[in-house]
């Protein structure tokens, strides 16, 4: 039977926070893994020593060369966030123990609940998409590092007009330079954190509320040609069209003002959005309509399909704006749509529906088609009249599920 690999959680005390069976283990053991840091703390440890740089893979495939009494050091909770997740799931005789986390300490110095806040991590990661996961929420939890610090995350923050959260910032809790205290963003902004620290926001004003169907005369949007973009009632229809889930992966092809990718963003918060717009003034609104709303995500400037190729493969696609180029663009993202995943095309012109007709069935895709003919109240002295929109043909294509995807 293959020896059992302990993890152990360590605070910034070390292994004097340890309870001895801990420390007794580590004497027993032959083998002793961990990162520099965390190494340190047992500068006369006779067994082997192996350092946790590079990929985990590579190690966890060291380790279970050899059978050996090892003992694995990891920071406060081995499964939040943590080595613990990856490690139980590869290594077959495993067992974890968990220390009191920096999550829980931050939180007792501030003297306020967790089991109520958001959890993020941006440590090691980008800080792509966190405006929207961040947007609305109450008390956010943020794990940081070096690149994402302190007063990185806060000019980030203050980018996007997320004014109305407070930052607590938790440094080197449980060690010799623990220091922790309030910050208003901007002071935040010129503020030099020691490295190993976490960030609790606190919503302590008035936020904006954006539900889905963003009217038409608050997204930014090219003059004198204002009015090219997807219209309230066609965008939200589209949008359901699309079926989008929490963690979602979707196009949008022709993203213009950026309407559609700015609703789809506030619903797939955990997933991706990518968009991409052959016109730069439009491209420019864009920008400026995903600060306001609060929404990050990847725009490209250029013409589909040319750079869908470096996107990950989708869920859901929305068409809007093809330049010329539909029948191409149809196949592509037909043949990078996700098993289940959808398509939704809106045409304005029986040409352009009729080509997408062609081209959606060349590809094998299911097909259903909605003709939007709506109206809009417009009030003319004491009485009321309706406004015809343009009429919109919407065209939601369906890429069947295999057996294997049911």
């Amino acid at each position: 039977m293959a020896a059992t690999m302990k993890v152990i959680g360590m605070s910034e005390q070390g292994p004097a926070a340890w309870p001895a069976l801990y420390q007794q283990w580590v004497a027993e053991s032959e083998r002793l893994v961990g990162g520099e840091r965390q190494l340190a703390f047992f500068p006369e440890y006779q067994g082997e020593k192996i350092g946790l740089k590079g990929g985990l893979k590579a190690t966890v495939e060291r380790l279970l060369e050899t059978e050996k009494k090892t003992v694995i050091l990891a920071s406060g909770d081995p499964l939040f966030y943590g080595i613990g997740g990856y490690l139980a799931k590869k290594v077959p005789s495993i067992e974890l123990y968990p220390a009191l986390s920096s999550i829980q300490a931050g939180f007792a110095k501030m003297q306020e609940s967790w089991h109520d806040a958001t959890f993020l991590s941006v440590h090691g990661r980008a800080m792509k998409g966190l405006a929207q996961k961040i947007d609305g929420q109450k008390k956010v939890c943020l794990l940081t590092d070096e690149t994402n610090s302190p007063a990185a995350i806060a000019a980030y923050l203050l980018d996007y007009g997320m004014s109305e959260y407070k930052a607590f910032v938790a440094e080197a809790l449980g060690g010799a330079n623990e220091k922790t205290g309030w910050f208003e963003l901007d002071e935040l902004t010129r503020y030099d954190a020691n490295p190993l620290n976490l960030v609790i926001l606190k919503q302590t004003g008035k936020a904006p509320s954006f539900p889905l169907g963003i009217d038409d005369h608050l997204f930014s949007q090219r003059k004198p040609d204002k009015g090219l973009i997807t219209k309230k009632e066609v965008r939200t229809l589209s949008i359901a069209a699309l079926k989008l889930r929490k963690t979602s992966t979707v196009w949008d092809i022709g993203t213009c003002t950026g309407s559609v990718a700015i609703e789809a963003a506030r619903i797939a918060t955990d997933g991706q959005v990518f968009a991409i717009e052959k016109n730069e003034a439009d491209l420019a609104n864009c920008y400026e309509n995903m600060k306001t709303f609060r929404t990050d995500f990847t725009v490209v400037h250029g013409k589909a399909p040319a750079q869908l190729d470096s996107w990950p493969d989708p869920d859901a696609v929305f068409i809007g704006g093809t330049g010329g180029e539909l029948p191409e663009i149809i196949r592509t993202c037909a043949e990078r749509l996700k098993a289940g995943g959808r398509i939704v095309l809106n045409a304005v012109t029986i040409e352009t529906l009729a080509t997408a007709q062609d081209a959606f069935k060349e590809a094998g895709l299911a097909l259903e088609m909605t003709l939007a003919q709506l109206s809009r109240s417009k009030p003319i002295l004491h009485m009321t009249r309706f406004d015809a929109l343009n009429p919109i043909y919407i065209l939601t294509a369906t890429k069947e599920e295999t057996d294997g995807n049911r």
